[in-house]
């Protein structure tokens, strides 16, 4: 077994790992991951180099590990909105929510996973795999919600979630990238309306 197994398999190398990683997602997530160093990292988790060494191997590890986190927490909460969602204005209360957080930072940031996706897919596979399969997860939870809304009646025969779903995603998506540059949720709640309103077009009631 390695030292650094050892040392994650400890209550307090857990917990050294977690604040490591933690630290990393913050920065990652308002400055980039190409412009967070490994120093940084250390410094905003208060480690040692030997600690943040004994935990990750590279930059590279650490970024897998923070893909995981954030991978996880997008999805729970995405599960945890989308789960109960029985009408459009459900629906409708899942945007406002999403639009609502992003308005509290003025846009800034853009989504933790599309902010990774845009540094990452073109040179790190495995980052893009694991980013793939988190946004195909997301977009799994779209179609889920929407056939479940056409099952309750809610919308028609004719609405194909899995189209729905993936153009909900890309306007989410798309949403996030243009508030961030405006810095100003405005063309993120555009952008989902544009999509709710197509949804909206299949409805029954």
């Amino acid at each position: 077994m390695s030292a650094t197994t050892d040392v994650r398999r400890t209550s307090r190398g857990l917990e050294t790992r977690s604040r490591i990683v933690n630290s990393a997602a913050k920065l990652f997530y308002v400055r980039g991951v190409h412009a967070t160093t490994l120093d940084d990292v250390r410094l905003a988790s208060g480690t040692s180099k030997s600690q943040l060494y004994n935990h990750f191997e590279d930059k590279r590890a650490m970024i897998h590990a923070v893909i995981d986190v954030q991978s996880k927490f997008v999805l729970a909460r995405e599960e945890q909105h989308l789960r109960c969602v029985k009408t459009l204005a459900g629906l409708r209360r899942w945007r406002d929510a999403l639009v609502q957080a992003n308005s509290l930072q003025d846009g800034s940031y853009g989504c933790a996973l599309g902010a990774m996706s845009i540094e990452l897919s073109d040179n790190d596979e495995q980052s893009r795999q694991a980013l793939n399969a988190s946004f195909d997860a997301w977009q799994r939870m779209l179609v889920e919600t929407l056939t479940r809304l056409r099952v309750l009646g809610v919308l028609s025969d004719d609405a194909d979630p899995q189209r729905l779903g993936t153009g909900l995603l890309a306007a989410l998506q798309g949403g996030y990238v243009l508030a961030q540059n405006a810095h100003s949720s405005e063309p993120m709640a555009v952008a989902l309306d544009m999509a709710l309103d197509h949804i909206a077009f299949f409805a029954l009631n």
